[in-house]
């Protein structure tokens, strides 16, 4: 088996336990367990204006049907440090919460003291509870607000501080249409040193008009063209587009470009049935050829 063999089988196994996403908004985990295996990481959003103790809820609730409850903490919706602590205390005794995904959240001003995601780690909050695994944003399209210098340095820091704690760190990809952003992304983190497990966030299967909105509101741009590109390969104005291109490239790629790749994450766009359905549904096909894919991205190993 070549090393190109070795490595799409590598992510086509990931597949199977990639996480998905659900709000604490409405009534998902019943849904959630005729679709999804027990054992899944399901995240949990912090939208503008939740209340976090009905995100405990869900957590907690998640638990109980059994799966591994990842609730998102906005650092920019924490009113204080004791909001925090108390947040971080109820989902580690009631949930068993050990992992989190930090963003900072989609509200310009900070309600309390926490402008950023780093503003948490620097609480000390995360150790004191006992937060084994926090997974934070990564940008492959670019940040809204910062540089791609700049991002790199946050995301070199969160990977100093997951040494200096002992906490497992990890970045979850805002999703794209096509793969160019995603390896070259990666190679940026490679040339600079920072060796943090990438997840790669997939767009789950919805109409194009509902990916776009999405896309739009997410500040996902350049790969648009990937998405228009679909529709008028297939005329899919109201079918539904999944995530397969991407998938498919990247389990063409050349393996030195994915290899820091541990992991996927579902954003269920189209809802959880059609996420779940797509999953099942991929999983069965043959791996795409390496051959066809692999030599138009051989140039990424070298930038």
């Amino acid at each position: 088996m070549t090393v190109s063999d070795q490595s799409r089988q590598r992510l086509a196994a990931l597949l199977p336990a990639a996480s998905v996403e659900i709000s604490s908004r409405g009534h998902q985990v019943a849904e959630l367990q005729d679709r999804f295996a027990a054992g899944t990481d399901v995240t949990i959003t912090f939208l503008p204006g939740d209340n976090y103790r009905h995100n405990i809820e869900t957590a907690t609730a998640l638990r109980r049907a059994g799966y591994n409850p990842v609730p998102h903490i906005a650092a920019r919706e924490m009113t204080s440090p004791q909001m925090l602590a108390d947040f971080l205390a109820r989902v580690r005794g009631e949930a068993d919460v050990a992992r989190l995904l930090l963003i900072a959240g989609d509200i310009a001003a900070a309600r309390g003291p926490f402008k950023s995601t780093r503003d948490v780690a620097a609480s000390g909050l995360l150790e004191a509870h006992g937060i084994a695994s926090v997974s934070i944003a990564g940008h492959p399209e670019g940040h809204p607000y910062l540089e791609l210098p700049d991002a790199l340095n946050g995301l070199r820091s969160w990977h100093d501080w997951g040494r200096r704690t002992g906490t497992r760190v990890d970045v979850v990809t805002q999703f794209c249409f096509e793969i160019t952003p995603i390896l070259e992304w990666i190679g940026a983190l490679d040339q600079a040193g920072i060796d943090l497990p990438v997840i790669v966030g997939l767009a789950g299967p919805a109409t194009p008009a509902t990916l776009t909105k999405f896309a739009l509101r997410c500040g996902i741009g350049n790969s648009m063209r990937a998405l228009r590109a679909q529709i008028g390969r297939f005329g899919r104005l109201l079918t539904d587009t999944g995530p397969d291109d991407v998938v498919r490239g990247l389990q063409s790629a050349p393996a030195a470009a994915t290899a820091d790749i541990a992991g996927f994450h579902l954003f269920p766009f189209g809802g959880l049935r059609k996420a779940a359905d797509w999953l099942r549904d991929y999983r069965r096909e043959p791996l795409p050829p390496v051959e066809r894919v692999a030599a138009s991205h051989t140039g990424l190993q070298n930038q």
